[in-house]
């Protein structure tokens, strides 16, 4: 890749990364010193952050003459820009700045681990010179970022209860009712996708290796994701199952989603170790 474009990724990255932690940092002053200003202004640093992180990753496509979705550092920098992109649209849905908090040290982590990895632009491998690359890795950005949503939800839902006697928290923090609806939404969306991840994945993998399922450790993992998402909407939908317990379930999917990605990568390497 040109030395040029390689310079403008590094400062648009890092600038990004900078942003992302004034928001959390931001964020962290709203509820710790009840200030409402730094509140709305972390909301429009998070955004701001989101406009560079879509322009580092603009930049990497063009100067690699390919979409960055190949590799470790270009998946872990989309999958964390897909948490950021979830988590503006459920913010302007449902107007509730507290989401940003819960969200912004995810998002912050995910592009940090992506900072650690290589960024060396190598030429593609041909299983991944196929136009099911962008659908296939597309899609799961979107399905891990409602994933990552329903996390953050999630545990806004469950320390609410814990925080009954502060004021503040119970101004800014919806009720349980309203949480509970917007994991649900969030899930449903991420399963959606994630059902697109696994069928495109097994369209391609029947192009590209002669066969639709391998029992790779990443195929197996998410499939098991699936099943974890899969369960939680159908004792939603069929038992009423709702508060609690599906917030707790919604934190044990995500934990399962960054095993799919990062644990799965580093633990068990096999035919998906390029990302």
């Amino acid at each position: 890749m040109n030395q040029m474009f390689v310079q403008a990724e590094s400062v648009l990255l890092y600038l990004t990364m900078v942003l992302y932690l004034a928001a959390m940092i931001l964020y962290f002053i709203f509820f710790a010193l009840k200030r409402e200003r730094s509140g709305r202004t972390a909301g429009w640093t998070l955004l701001l952050g989101f406009v560079c992180h879509t322009a580092a990753l603009a930049v990497r496509g063009v100067g690699a003459g390919r979409l960055p979705l190949t590799n470790q550092y270009e998946f872990a920098a989309s999958f964390a820009w897909g948490i950021c992109l979830c988590a503006l649209l459920f913010l302007w849905r449902f107007r509730f700045q507290a989401l940003g908090a819960f969200v912004s040290p995810v998002i912050l982590l995910v592009i940090g681990y992506a900072a650690l990895q290589s960024r060396e632009v190598r030429e593609l491998m041909p299983a991944l010179q196929s136009n099911w690359l962008a659908v296939h890795v597309f899609t799961a950005i979107i399905s891990y970022g409602a994933f990552g949503v329903s996390f953050a939800v999630s545990l806004m839902f469950l320390l609410r209860g814990r925080m009954r006697d502060n004021p503040f928290w119970q101004q800014h923090i919806p009720e349980e009712q309203k949480l509970d609806t917007v994991s649900y939404r969030a899930v449903s969306l991420g399963f959606l996708f994630l059902t697109f991840v696994i069928i495109t994945g097994a369209i391609w993998a029947e192009s590209a290796w002669g066969s639709y399922w391998s029992w790779d450790p990443k195929e197996t993992w998410a499939l098991i994701t699936w099943f974890i998402y899969a369960i939680y909407l159908h004792q939603r939908i069929v038992r009423g199952w709702k508060d609690k317990a599906a917030a707790i379930f919604a934190v044990l999917g995500f934990i399962c989603v960054i095993f799919t990605y990062i644990g799965v990568n580093t633990l068990l390497p096999g035919i998906h170790s390029y990302a």
